[in-house]
């Protein structure tokens, strides 16, 4: 018989989030899943399914997240598993962007994902057993699209908080997995998934200018299925043995092995001279 899993799923009012949810309800389990605003209308969008609560708050408020967690603790007694899917992308140049604009994006993406898991691991600590999942992107594999590179940036801190966190709690019986779709079929390029900044520089047009006037055209072209992606995630949680980083898609696979590669190449081509750098060790022949 089936281990009935409590799932906590951050920005599940639609996205992956939402896919995610309605798969986990399907599997048999229970689900927490969170929102900002509008509870009553996910609850109608998951049927008032009896396994489901819905709680509001945002990721940036440590206040509610803590007291969304004490919510889920008391409605089911157990997390089992954590993904960290709140988020949304910034198309700007570097430049371009505000301090205010790209710390807003710093507070979701990363530090957003961290007040999560920090409320959540008492509890995981406490079973001795937990999941969790954070949601990469591609681009945590490297900035390969224009305009997207602070976005980029903060995918690239979801892979090294994974990474340190699997050394911290995996020999408490706690796994953890930065899984980084490509591009899917969500309504990330829809207009309200993502924002541009308000400052736009000419300097720029031939390049990030053309993203913000091709993103639009993108939306509803992407190759990969959310609900297909949603499934993953759930063989994901049911994995004795997960990985820590899951590329999901053709091109999420082909952007992980192509940044090997080009690093691979990179330390090659300066390895003579990067290794050089050590102290010469008196009485060595080439002291």
């Amino acid at each position: 018989m089936k281990n009935q899993k409590v799932w906590f799923i951050t920005g599940a009012s639609r996205g992956f989030g939402l896919d995610i949810a309605k798969a986990a309800l399907a599997d048999g389990d229970k689900v927490v899943a969170t929102v900002r605003s509008k509870p009553d209308q996910l609850e109608a969008t998951l049927a008032h399914h009896n396994d489901l609560l819905v709680v509001v708050l945002d990721v940036t408020n440590e206040e509610q997240v803590k007291d969304g967690v004490k919510q889920a603790i008391a409605k089911f007694g157990r997390i089992d598993v954590l993904v960290n899917n709140a988020g949304y992308g910034l198309l700007a140049a570097t430049e371009e962007a505000t301090d205010a604009e790209v710390r807003k994006q710093y507070d979701t993406n990363v530090f957003g994902l961290l007040n999560v898991t920090r409320a959540i691991l008492p509890h995981m600590r406490g079973q001795k057993s937990g999941r969790i999942i954070n949601v990469s992107s591609l681009f945590g594999y490297g900035a390969s699209v224009v305009g997207f590179g602070l976005y980029a940036s903060t995918k690239f801190a979801v892979e090294g908080i994974t990474e340190g966190l699997v050394l911290e709690v995996n020999p408490l019986g706690i796994h953890v997995t930065a899984v980084a779709p490509g591009l899917f079929s969500t309504d990330f390029l829809a207009g309200d998934s993502y924002v541009t900044s308000k400052n736009v520089l000419d300097a720029y047009a031939g390049s990030v200018g053309q993203m913000r006037a091709a993103a639009g055209q993108i939306h509803g072209n992407q190759p990969g299925d959310p609900a297909k992606l949603a499934q993953v995630v759930i063989k994901l949680a049911n994995t004795e043995n997960p990985p820590v980083h899951l590329p999901v898609g053709k091109d999420s696979v082909a952007a992980f092995r192509n940044k090997m590669a080009k690093a691979e190449k990179e330390v090659t081509a300066w390895e003579e001279i990067s290794s050089s750098t050590d102290h010469i060790k008196v009485g060595s022949v080439n002291a």
